[in-house]
């Protein structure tokens, strides 16, 4: 059986991907891969991931995820800084998801900044 391929869309497996990320053997080199790892932490159901990667200022107490929404595909839209050396970046995404057989999408552009030296979600904005 082949290995299960990491929702985030890079085309490799869970755990060569973000999975490593997820169990804390690995961490975001970038926005944009914090970003994917946290797509992918909705998409396997690990709140405690997202906790940890959610910048002190805006993270919330708890977090429950709704577990009639499956998501099915993310597509990275476009990045500002959020590289290797940078202190913060935007990554602008759409995902996909289902909930109750109909299709939808959230789009959005996502904040994140450097704390505690790694990659933090700070905030986002909705975009039509």
């Amino acid at each position: 059986m082949a290995p299960r391929r990491c929702p985030c869309g890079t085309g490799l497996p869970y755990a060569e991907c973000c999975g490593r990320l997820h169990d804390g053997t690995a961490t975001a080199g970038t926005a944009e891969q914090l970003m994917r790892s946290r797509f992918s932490a909705f998409a396997v159901g690990d709140p405690a991931y997202l906790l940890r990667t959610w910048h002190s200022r805006t993270r919330p107490a708890a977090l429950d995820l709704d577990p009639r929404v499956r998501w099915t595909a993310l597509e990275v839209l476009a990045t500002t800084g959020g590289g290797l050396l940078a202190a913060e970046g935007t990554v602008e995404f759409r995902a996909h998801s289902v909930v109750d057989r109909t299709a939808g999408s959230q789009h959005e552009d996502s904040r994140f900044v450097r704390e505690d030296g790694g990659w933090r979600y700070l905030d986002g904005v909705a975009l039509p």
